[in-house]
């Protein structure tokens, strides 16, 4: 993997998500993607497994350059539902490992009010490098 974790001297480092990433290779840039399947249906209206499919959307989507997990460099997650979000952060985590182990790009998370997808709690858009 051709990237270096940027942590400036004397911070202390961050839990679970990076502060920065140098990375050389190709681009790729994925769209929000939303907890349905690919016949763009929601399964469940709860927050984890949507999650859960939203992110392996965004694998699904990197996949099809070549992409691994390990390749993305920033993910920004919106999400409705600050108190779900924040009770379900064990769930979360658990489903992160399993579809990502222990890679932790540079993360947003933003709370908005709602999505264009009904009944859509979180999206995940996500941003990779492919090394050369």
């Amino acid at each position: 993997m051709s990237h270096r974790v940027l942590c400036p001297p004397g911070w202390k480092p961050p839990v679970g998500y990076a502060n920065g990433i140098e990375a050389t290779g190709r681009l790729v840039f994925i769209a929000g993607q939303v907890g349905w399947t690919a016949e763009q249906v929601f399964e469940s209206e709860d927050l984890v497994p949507q999650f859960e499919q939203a992110l392996k959307n965004v694998l699904a989507v990197l996949a099809e350059a070549g992409g691994r997990p390990e390749h993305i460099c920033r993910i920004t997650a919106f999400c409705c539902d600050k108190q779900a979000y924040v009770a379900a952060r064990p769930e979360l985590g658990r489903v992160w490992r399993a579809l990502m182990g222990k890679h932790f790009p540079c993360m947003s998370m933003i709370f908005v009010s709602d999505l264009v997808d009904r009944p859509g709690m979180i999206e995940l858009e996500a941003t990779a490098v492919i090394p050369a």
